[in-house]
């Protein structure tokens, strides 16, 4: 045995707590369920079996199940560590993912039982309204430092996209004015907050490594914009295809600065993949629309990577979770 291996076998194991069980986490129920609904949009223009989609699913459900035991007990047992994590002006926003999460559960869920959607989603849009007005009325009540205009800023602005990406068959005779409503403040609200946060970037310090990965969510608010404009609209234009490309050039973009270098593991990687996800389900109805056989090309190359990245953020997180790191003190 080599000197390293004898000097890690001395090392005490790490020690993990629920206490430390990060909201972001959520964000992978947000990956598995957009990578379910991009599969169920790929078994019409390239045969994929009904099955993966169906199976990543139940992995949404059966991760969203697990995560929202740990949280709340959490919450039951470390109050003051979830207040803190609240009341943090970055990781605040995160408490976003739980909405989200609800609200792509409600479509997951939904095709195989509409009336179980349909209560999910009206749940899901309650929660997404009550923390878009918190989180959103603290940030305009408050002081705000530039280090702390960051992009998670961007989740409760989409947020409030995703009722109106979930909500777009919801057969309610209120829906419509729900989803135009949530599509109206979370247009307002993520353009406003990506104007900052790009400010910010251009202006200030570069965001800690840490974030990097985050800078995926700057895609966010034109691809799940353009789901959630082609919902209450009915169709996709002009404008629409605009919100799609623009969304496209971010990520070739972006995806160069984080992935090039990338950081050490960590639960934050995990904003990467609704993002993903969103540019992956747009490019499939965006290609569905146009009938070019390039960008269904494109569309199955997207949704490739996002199968492959959520593969990997699942084993890294797995085997950070049975080795003892992913909750450690």
């Amino acid at each position: 045995m080599t000197v390293a291996a004898h000097l890690a076998a001395a090392l005490p194991a790490p020690r993990s707590s629920v206490k430390h069980l990060p909201v972001n986490l959520f964000a992978a129920v947000m990956g598995l369920s957009g990578l379910s609904l991009a599969w169920r949009g790929a078994v019409t223009p390239f045969g994929a079996s009904p099955v993966i989609g169906d199976a990543v699913g139940v992995l949404a459900v059966l991760a969203f199940v697990a995560l929202a035991a740990g949280y709340l007990a959490k919450w039951k047992r470390y109050p003051e560590a979830v207040r803190a994590e609240f009341s943090h002006p970055v990781a605040g926003n995160f408490f976003g993912t739980i909405a989200i999460a609800i609200l792509l559960l409600s479509s997951v869920v939904g095709a195989h039982h509409a009336a179980l959607g349909q209560a999910i989603w009206a749940v899901g849009t309650v929660l997404t309204v009550a923390l878009t007005v918190v989180i959103a009325g603290r940030l305009l009540n408050s002081r705000t430092e530039p280090a702390n205009v960051v992009p998670a800023w961007l989740i409760p602005g989409v947020a409030t996209l995703d009722i109106a990406v979930a909500g777009g068959t919801m057969p309610m005779a209120w829906a419509h004015e729900v989803n135009l409503f949530a599509a109206a403040v979370g247009t307002v609200i993520a353009l406003v907050f990506f104007t900052m946060i790009f400010s910010r970037l251009v202006h200030h310090d570069p965001l800690p490594a840490g974030m990097v990965p985050s800078l995926i969510i700057l895609i966010a608010p034109f691809e799940v914009g353009f789901l959630a404009y082609v919902n209450v609209t009915g169709h996709v234009d002009l404008f629409a295809g605009m919100l799609f490309y623009f969304g496209l050039f971010l990520f070739v973009l972006l995806a160069w600065r984080v992935f090039r270098r990338p950081v050490q593991f960590a639960p934050s990687w995990w904003a990467i993949s609704f993002p993903m996800a969103a540019l992956s389900n747009a490019a499939l109805k965006y290609a569905d629309h146009v009938q070019a056989g390039v960008l269904h090309w494109l569309a199955g190359l997207i949704l490739l990577v996002l199968t492959v990245a959520i593969a990997v953020l699942s084993a890294r997180t797995l085997h950070s979770l049975f080795t003892r790191r992913l909750l450690a003190v």
